[in-house]
């Protein structure tokens, strides 16, 4: 490697950096120049154990070398190719393995570019949908407390995080959100899904009634909220959404751009709960991480409602320059074989007990409220410093940087969601490594 591809460069203030606390980092940055399997290079050649695939999202690892190669071949080979009127063979075969993989009759697959876009797809799919029927009158959207779809206008109306709303002034009308399932009075400590809570569910009875079913079209939901710190849902919870929402005919979205491709150890969190719905939001874990793309998984009744009038009409007015690029679907075919090969999925559900172990391990660490997991996702909950929220989490991250070790924090709430391929003793190393830096701080 160059010695200019891993310098730091002399001038950081360009860059305005997503999510970021962009002076204290400018002022002490923090460079990964490579990274391979479970680890990232920083600048100044340390290693650094990924606790976090990376932003939830490398689930087979760094620098897996089927991916790479399916990359090269495709850029040398057709870089790009436009998706409206036009296609190439990739863009269709990956589909055809998604629909494959994904649960029950989820058989058509729209290209996103990322999760965010995923959420608008979905949500613009969901009201075209029942206009399609001849139920225009079902525009109406519900989500939750705490939850998160993405950055764009929708995806923040449908999402419940404060601070990722407050800033950008009237957002879309016609929402409403269910309560969030945190109950850390009566479901702390919890391992898996939580005992109490399913009586949250009934609140979309209640939306529904104060509007009318006529008015509403999805309610979308993370099966298990990730950013927000990892939030399991109650035992029984979705299948009340699911059987509400079938009641009243609207549409039930999963949000799995986190969950699916085997974080909790199957394929999606559909798979993992048992319940159907009827369109998945996705991306991260689709490619690996490695290029962006997401997608929208659909059932066959959403899609055919779509197929009708002169063939030669387009039937749904949406999509993006890059929908199906051509080294996305090279990246998410060999992601795809990587995982059935090295049996990632299953690898994921096997250590998900020793995962569990570990992590509650730190029960009895200083300032720690509460821990959460379940496949090889976990959380660690703190107790805030009285009047600077946030503070005591970002401390145990640049803690846990300087010695190696990537964590991930959420308001105080330390989450962890490592590749799949980690192996014992690097989970030793992650949750030991945590355990330290919790002693340590004030």
């Amino acid at each position: 490697m160059s010695e200019a591809s891993t310098s730091a460069p002399n001038d950081l203030s360009a860059f305005w950096m997503p999510f970021t606390s962009n002076r204290q980092f400018k002022r002490e940055p923090r460079m990964f120049v490579a990274a391979e399997g479970m680890y990232y290079t920083t600048a100044d050649g340390r290693q650094v154990l990924d606790g976090t695939a990376g932003l939830w999202c490398v689930n087979a690892g760094h620098k897996q070398p089927k991916i790479v190669e399916a990359i090269q071949k495709q850029v040398a080979e057709l870089d790009y190719a436009p998706a409206f009127q036009m296609g190439h063979p990739k863009a269709f075969e990956l589909a055809n393995r998604l629909a494959d993989l994904a649960p029950g009759d989820l058989n058509h697959v729209f290209y996103t570019n990322s999760g965010s876009e995923s959420v608008e797809t979905a949500l613009k799919i969901a009201i075209a949908y029942h206009r399609a029927k001849g139920q225009g009158s079902r525009t109406r959207l519900v989500g939750r407390e705490r939850g998160y779809h993405g950055v764009n206008f929708g995806g923040i109306s449908v999402g419940g995080i404060v601070n990722n709303r407050r800033h950008f002034g009237s957002l879309l009308t016609g929402v409403d959100h269910l309560p969030h399932t945190h109950l850390p009075e009566k479901n702390a400590f919890t391992r898996g899904m939580p005992e109490h809570g399913m009586e949250l569910a009934d609140e979309l009875e209640r939306i529904v009634a104060l509007h009318g079913p006529e008015t509403v079209a999805a309610c979308i939901v993370e099966p298990m909220a990730g950013s927000t710190g990892v939030l399991f849902p109650p035992k029984g919870y979705l299948q009340r959404l699911r059987e509400i929402t079938k009641k009243h005919g609207i549409l039930l979205i999963f949000d799995e751009v986190i969950t699916a491709f085997g974080r909790l150890g199957a394929p999606f969190a559909a798979d993992y709960f048992g319940v159907q719905p009827d369109m998945i939001t996705t991306a991260k874990g689709l490619t690996n991480g490695i290029v962006p793309m997401g997608a929208v998984l659909a059932s066959d009744e959403i899609h055919d409602a779509f197929m009708n009038g002169p063939e030669y009409m387009i039937e749904l007015f949406h999509g993006y320059t890059y929908s199906g690029n051509p080294l996305a679907s090279a990246a998410g075919l060999a992601s795809l074989d990587v995982y059935k090969e090295q049996q990632l999925f299953e690898r994921a559900h096997e250590l998900a007990p020793y995962w569990q172990e570990a992590l509650f391990s730190l029960k009895d660490h200083p300032f720690v409220i509460d821990i959460r997991c379940g496949g090889l996702i976990g959380a660690v909950e703190l107790e805030p410093i009285a009047g600077e929220p946030t503070r005591r989490a970002f401390s145990a991250f640049l803690k846990a940087y300087e010695k190696g070790v990537l964590i991930r924090t959420t308001g105080d709430i330390i989450a962890m969601s490592p590749p799949l391929i980690i192996e014992k003793h690097e989970i030793d190393t992650l949750i030991g490594t945590l355990g330290d830096v919790l002693k340590s701080l004030d």
